[in-house]
């Protein structure tokens, strides 16, 4: 089959797409990825063919910037819902043409983050099937409420309804450019409401989120999509790093920024109190020159390589790094930003391998010293070693190549 898979986002979003698109390539199907242009370095790696989606997410997350604002502010979920309408609302039109251009003769549609509505779109243009892939748990279900919303403030009985309300509210924050797009560029007529009946795979480990019963029988977790380090290697100063002590600690962000940087640097100083420290400053700006001289600055480094040689991993919650971080078997210290982030950061400390989320909004030096002492505990360490193992077992991309073509096969 040939496939156009179809997603928008932060490397957290397009990474698992990049590793989904190599296992259909392996099991003999054709897949084109789309994505923004800053993210698509972990499809080269796999050599997977894929294009660029206009926009700049990265620009969009600087400090000042549509998303950097929400980052960095003590936003409400509908100030997030406009922010990330904005910047797809701002190149709805330009991502309709070029998903309708690539999209040529596929035989279907995957799609995924700030683009799903254009891919869906473009599948009913196409006349082709069309499913989604998820990194957050958008189905609805009694079980939790909406990830988008702060966790355990929705009353048990309104958790189904938590998650039509936030998820028609994104649909209504999108549905003016994406119905003037589909008019315009495949002449649809326009829609009123929110997609609720394609097929959902789930890039999801059901050790960390266990399938709700109540789900439709088209939803599937179908554990973390990752592609493995094979024989990646350390560039020298991490290997010697590494090599000179005992199991350091991770700390990194990702592609989270928009926040005071100066700030950033004393805080995780002081909470590091002379402990061996591994540093990703990734998209945040950092001056790493200012750190003292028991922070080691990487680049980008293979998640399941560098988190299992870890002590704990410091991160912002988002759904591919929290997985990476259970599945290599040590604890996390959830600092999250926005989105769903907080959802994550409740799911590992109910699991007991975290401890109790520190907003990134709101980040300082003591909390964060006595949340990476919580983390050091010998029966945090224990509970996530377990967690790994189970984890480990796993087979999430295998699960979703079968899942595509048996739902494929199906639809054919």
């Amino acid at each position: 089959m040939k496939l156009t898979v179809v997603t928008y986002g932060t490397e957290g979003d397009t990474r698992p797409l990049a590793a989904l698109c190599r296992a259909l390539m392996d099991a003999g199907h054709e897949t084109h990825l789309l994505a923004d242009r800053a993210t698509l370095g972990s499809a080269a790696a796999l050599g997977v063919s894929a294009s660029g989606l206009s926009g700049d997410i990265r620009a969009a997350l600087m400090p000042g910037a549509t998303l950097g604002s929400v980052v960095s502010g003590h936003t409400r979920f509908n100030a997030t819902a406009k922010a990330l309408a904005s910047i797809a609302n701002a190149s709805t039109h330009a991502w309709m043409q070029e998903v309708t251009d690539a999209s040529a003769g596929c035989d279907a549609l995957i799609v995924s983050g700030l683009a799903a509505f254009v891919g869906l779109s473009v599948a009913e243009y196409r006349r082709v099937p069309v499913l989604g892939a998820g990194l957050i748990p958008l189905t609805p279900t009694s079980r939790f409420a909406s990830p988008f919303l702060p966790p355990g403030k929705v009353p048990r009985w309104l958790n189904r309804v938590s998650h039509r309300l936030v998820n028609g509210m994104l649909w209504r924050a999108f549905r003016r450019a994406t119905n003037a797009a589909r008019a315009e560029v495949c002449g649809l007529a326009p829609r009123a409401g929110v997609w609720t009946d394609h097929p959902m795979l789930y890039g999801v480990s059901p050790n960390l989120l266990p399938r709700p019963r109540d789900w439709p029988a088209n939803a599937t977790v179908c554990g973390q999509w990752r592609a493995a380090a094979g024989d990646w290697t350390p560039p020298a100063h991490l290997a010697h790093f590494l090599a000179a002590g005992e199991p350091p600690l991770y700390i990194g962000f990702g592609s989270m920024a928009g926040f005071d940087r100066q700030q950033l640097v004393t805080v995780l100083t002081e909470a590091a109190a002379g402990r061996r420290v591994v540093f990703y400053p990734g998209w945040s700006g950092v001056d790493t020159a200012l750190l003292p001289g028991n922070f080691c600055v990487v680049g980008e480094t293979p998640h399941d390589w560098l988190f299992a040689r870890a002590s704990a991993v410091v991160h912002h919650g988002g759904s591919g790094t929290t997985h990476s971080a259970c599945r290599a078997g040590v604890p996390s210290v959830v600092v999250p930003f926005a989105g769903d982030q907080f959802f994550w950061a409740h799911r590992v400390a109910a699991l007991g391998v975290a401890p109790t989320a520190i907003d990134g909004r709101r980040l300082r030096a003591t909390a964060l010293k006595e949340a990476i002492a919580y983390a050091e505990r010998d029966d945090v360490k224990a509970r996530a070693a377990a967690l790994g193992r189970r984890m480990g077992e796993e087979k999430g991309l295998a699960t979703a190549v079968d899942e595509v073509e048996r739902l494929l096969a199906q639809h054919h």
